[in-house]
Parts: structure tokens; C-alpha cells; sequence
């Protein structure tokens, strides 16, 4: 797979592509269905709702602190199979079987002990199976390719409420064991018929390994990638993870407080409300792929900056009008906005990262950047809303993603002023 240009270079891309959409879509189909179903289970046992919140919660500290770990880990790891389908081939099958022991904990104990050896688990390979993509594919097709992963990703939501429509309220430890079972084929699947030695990137990595320069030099450590970020004078990767952050703050704010923003200002019912999202979730399904071919066309950047701004145009426009048709049409076109932002975000990263030998870490800093957005936008906003009520609960969330654009603006200006970031497909 040493390039997607020619026809073959092509299919083997889309290939591969189906292989890391299919490992991601496994992951998160646990994962949304661990969200979704795991509280109801610490309900049996707590009632305090802060206590579950906060044991809900343990996964994402978790993830702070293994994902940037396990992504430098991987970068360094040199075997005959790659760098990240062996962690792939021995976490995806542990955290299937501990995943499906979940629901059959008898004390508060016993499931906080599966909870936390599941949230540990399958943290230390979440994000290598998205690192599989910059590995094999090259920067200029970074952006369709990672609109396939990301549909795939959204796919899953779907799935989790089937899966709960259906199984949870008849089986409901048989309803964990289809998540379980979908990872464990994925698995099966990325074993069979991927080899990340033979990427571009791995060969890359290997050959600067061989360098004369670097044979006596360490390999790339955590904390020294990290450095070399922050002391970058052109501060164009710290303002990617900032802009990612703060998006992704934006955008969990805006999802999970929509059902209590119908109920509260738009007066609707529960059921009502909680079905605000679903057409925009389509919205953003439909416009990932036709955004990711425009990024490729006119720049990922630009298309970020393009997304940012119609997300808070569109939460805007609907709050004042405050309608449920209004707020349903504005959800719809934020998501497409959204769409433009998040297909680019984790590519424009990948893309500036100086060396193959550190595309591991730095996929793991996008996704512990978006978690983090995940996990303090609702809160932040949530404390705006308690001061400005809830009536502007969807500009409160705008705000947010007002602050990232204004991150994105700045990359743009930096990357037109600097003349070393020439070639880089951004």
C-alpha cells in the first residue's frame, strides 16, 4: 500500500479503509451502549445520581492518561505483524469478554471492578485502530477516508438503541453480548487480513530507525513529543488540539442537553424532546463524504473554519426563532457544519506531525483532545445555562465552538505566513 494514486494504490486504500470503519464501529458500538446501559445497572445498586456520573466518568480519566501512553507505545513497537494490530489482537478480545460480563455483577463492587478492568482494557487500543488509517493511507486522501471511520462511528448510535429497543427489556445480559460479538469478529477480521507492516508509515518508521543520525538516539517518548509541541514557536499543533477541545465541548454540549432544553423551553414531552437530534444525526451522515471531498479540494482548514461558522450561524438563527421546527432544521444544519469540522480535525493533526514515527500519539492526543471537550462541555455549559437560563442554552454551546474558530482563523493565519508547512496537505 504505497500509494493511493494509481488504481491498485486506490482500492488497497478503500481496503483498508473498511478494515479500520469496521474496528472503530466495534469499538464504539461497546462503547454508546456502555453509556446508554450501564447506568440503569449502577441504579440498581447507588442512588445517588452524582455517584454515577462520577463512576461514569472514570473512563474518560482513564483515557487521559493510557490513550497518549499506549499511542507512543505503539509508535515505538516493531514486530512482523506492525506496531498496532498486535495491541488490536490481544485488547479487542479481552475487552469483548469483559464487556460481556458486565450486567452479570451481583454486588457494587463486583461492577465497578468490571467497569474499570473494561474502561482500562479498551483504552489502551482505542485509538489505534483510527491511527491504522494515516498509517496506510497518504495525507492529500486522509479526509474521505476518515469520513468512512466517521460514519461508521455515528452508525453505532443507531445500533446501541436498537440493541436497546429490542434485546434490553427481555435479555438484558444477552443484549451486552451482541456489542461483545461484533468486536470480537472485527478482531477476527483486522487479524486475518491486516498487516500494518507493510504501510507506508511503518516502512517510513523502520527506514528512519536505520538512519545513521538515529541509531543511538532513543526512541520518542510521551513527554518529549509533548515538549516539542508546546515549545513550537509556530504554535499550529497546540492550536489544532485547542480547537479540537474546544469543539468537541461545542459539540457534546449541544447533544446532551438538547432533551432538556425541549422540555424546558420549548415545552415539549420527554419522548419529544429526546427526538430533537435524530434528523440531524442523519444530516451529518449524508454530509461527511461530499464535506471530506470538498476539504481535499479547497483545503481541510478552510473547510474546518467554514464548519465552525455555520454551526454557530445555525444554533443562533435557531434560538431566536425557538420553535421546534426551527430548532430541528438549525440542529440539522450545525451537524453539517459539525461534519466539516470533525472529519478534518484528526487529519490536519495527523498531517503535521513531523515524523511517521509518532502518528500513534499524536491520533491518541486527538481523541483524548475531543474526550476532554466531551467531558467539560456539558458542564460549562450547563453552569451557563444556570445563570442564563434555558432558553439560550444553544447559543451558550455556540460560544464554545465561537472560541475553536477563532483557534482554526489563527492556523489559517499562521499556516499562509509560514513557508515551512509547504506540501503539507492541510
Amino acid at each position: 500500500m504505497t500509494t493511493v494514486d494509481t488504481p491498485r494504490g486506490r482500492k488497497s486504500g478503500r481496503r483498508i479503509t473498511f478494515y479500520v470503519a469496521l474496528a472503530v464501529f466495534a469499538q464504539e458500538s461497546t462503547w454508546n451502549f456502555y453509556d446508554a446501559q450501564v447506568p440503569p445497572l449502577l441504579r440498581e445498586h447507588v442512588g445517588s445520581a452524582a455517584v454515577i456520573g462520577l463512576l461514569m466518568g472514570m473512563d474518560n480519566v482513564l483515557g487521559l492518561f493510557i490513550q497518549p501512553w499506549i499511542g507512543n507505545r505503539s509508535d515505538n513497537t516493531r514486530t512482523r505483524w506492525g506496531r498496532r494490530i498486535p495491541y488490536l489482537a490481544v485488547g479487542m478480545p479481552i475487552a469483548a469478554v469483559l464487556f460481556a460480563t458486565i450486567p452479570l455483577a451481583s454486588s457494587l463492587p463486583a461492577l465497578i471492578a468490571l467497569m474499570f478492568a473494561y474502561a482500562l482494557v479498551a483504552n489502551s487500543f482505542k485509538p489505534l485502530g483510527e491511527a491504522l488509517l494515516p498509517d496506510f493511507i497518504r495525507p492529500e486522501r486522509r479526509s474521505r477516508a476518515n469520513a468512512a471511520v466517521k460514519i461508521a462511528s455515528s452508525l453505532t448510535i443507531i445500533v446501541s438503541a436498537l440493541i436497546s429497543t429490542f434485546l434490553v427489556d427481555s435479555h438484558p445480559k444477552l443484549a451486552f453480548s451482541v456489542p461483545s460479538v461484533l468486536m470480537l469478529v472485527s478482531a477476527a477480521v483486522l487479524v486475518w487480513r491486516v498487516r500494518d507492516s507493510t504501510s507506508r508509515a511503518y516502512r517510513e518508521a523502520v527506514a528512519e530507525d536505520r538512519e545513521p543520525a538515529r541509531e543511538d538516539t532513543p526512541k520518542p517518548r510521551m513527554r518529549d513529543i509533548l515538549r516539542d509541541i508546546a515549545g513550537d514557536t509556530d504554535r499550529t499543533r497546540l492550536l489544532v488540539i485547542l480547537a479540537i477541545l474546544l469543539f468537541g465541548a461545542a459539540w457534546a454540549a449541544s447533544r446532551s442537553l438538547i432533551t432538556n432544553y425541549g422540555i424546558e423551553a420549548l415545552g415539549l414531552s420527554r419522548g419529544g424532546a429526546g427526538g430533537l437530534t435524530l434528523p440531524s444525526g442523519v444530516a451529518f451522515l449524508l454530509a461527511a463524504y461530499p464535506l471530506a471531498l470538498l476539504s481535499e479540494r479547497i483545503g481541510r482548514v478552510r473547510v474546518m473554519a467554514m464548519g465552525a461558522t455555520v454551526f454557530v450561524v445555525s444554533l443562533t438563527i435557531g434560538t431566536l426563532l425557538h420553535t421546534p421546527t426551527a430548532t430541528i432544521v438549525a440542529l440539522c444544519v450545525a451537524a453539517i457544519g459539525a461534519a466539516g469540522f470533525v472529519i478534518n480535525g484528526a487529519v490536519v493533526l495527523w498531517n503535521l506531525a513531523p515524523s511517521s514515527r509518532v502518528l500513534g500519539t499524536y491520533t491518541a492526543l486527538y481523541t483524548v483532545g475531543w474526550a476532554t471537550g466531551g467531558f467539560l462541555g456539558p458542564a460549562v455549559v450547563g453552569g451557563m445555562v444556570d445563570v442564563t437560563g434555558w432558553r439560550l442554552m444553544p447559543i451558550d454551546a455556540a460560544l464554545l465552538a465561537v472560541f475553536a474558530l477563532g483557534a482554526v482563523v489563527r492556523i489559517e493565519l499562521l499556516r499562509r505566513r509560514s513557508s515551512s508547512e509547504a506540501g503539507v496537505a492541510l
